[in-house]
């Protein structure tokens, strides 16, 4: 698995590149889990609050067990850090994910920017910047907001 992750940040040849929907599994966990923890760290503090959310978004999303998710979520933390570059992570999902996979990263991201209950503006501001990097309109960022915060406000505090 971590060599599959490593050449998915490394990127391939152009006649080595799958067709958009076109992906390895593990491929869309790493890409999903690597810009939720960015989202997460955005606002200079990475908490409890934001690790559960990531790990419970994983677990959900992916059917993973918990270990599973928590072994995605450090493998994403060490890729993160290592590669610090946000446009790296938004080309391979551009190029390689449906607009409906987009979609569901950029709503998956709003649930971890407001998992400490609050948007910071760093948040916003990365939220914002995801929508034009990975091509999700304005207006289906702001929806897919508005089905979070729906959310949020179901389960309540």
């Amino acid at each position: 698995m971590i060599n599959r992750i490593k050449a998915l940040f490394a990127g391939t040849g152009a006649s080595d590149e799958p067709a958009i929907g076109q992906h390895t599994h593990d491929e869309l966990q790493l890409a999903a889990a690597a810009l939720l923890i960015e989202a997460a760290t955005q606002d200079g503090h990475y908490g409890e609050a934001e690790q559960g959310a990531i790990d419970a978004l994983l677990q959900r999303r992916f059917g993973l067990t918990a270990e599973e998710a928590q072994t995605l979520h450090d493998l994403a933390v060490a890729e993160q850090t290592e590669a610090n570059q946000l446009l790296g992570f938004t080309r391979v999902i551009k190029d390689r994910y449906s607009p409906e996979e987009r979609l569901e990263l950029i709503e998956m991201a709003w649930e971890v920017a407001y998992a400490d209950g609050e948007l910071h503006d760093h948040e916003a501001n990365l939220l914002r910047r995801l929508g034009g990097l990975l091509y999700v309109s304005d207006r289906e960022r702001g929806d897919a907001r508005k089905r979070v915060l729906a959310r949020l406000q179901a389960t309540g505090p």
